[in-house]
């Protein structure tokens, strides 16, 4: 399977990607987004990076365009108790 160009329209700004599917394109750019919280160690900056973390998300491909929710959670109190900066997407209808 090739991969196709997607944009992600976060409400501030557009990235284009490319990937195999919206769902994955979607929680690759939230991981990156996760990874940059957990190894920051300036607890202002982790502070100012959660604030500007999307609660929806778009993934605009050339015929379809998805939108999804997101759900942050600081410490996870679900399958992985203790995690931080956890999220749950949700596909919106």
């Amino acid at each position: 399977m090739a991969k196709r160009s997607f944009t992600i329209d976060t409400g501030k700004e557009k990235i284009p990607v490319e990937g195999h599917a919206h769902q994955n394109v979607a929680v690759k750019y939230l991981m990156k987004r996760r990874r940059s919280l957990i190894l920051t160690k300036d607890q202002a900056k982790v502070e100012n990076l959660f604030a500007d973390v999307p609660n929806q998300i778009s993934i605009i491909g050339a015929n379809v365009t998805k939108t999804y929710k997101v759900a942050w959670e600081r410490v996870n109190t679900g399958e992985f108790p203790g995690a931080r900066f956890t999220f749950t997407l949700e596909e919106v209808k």
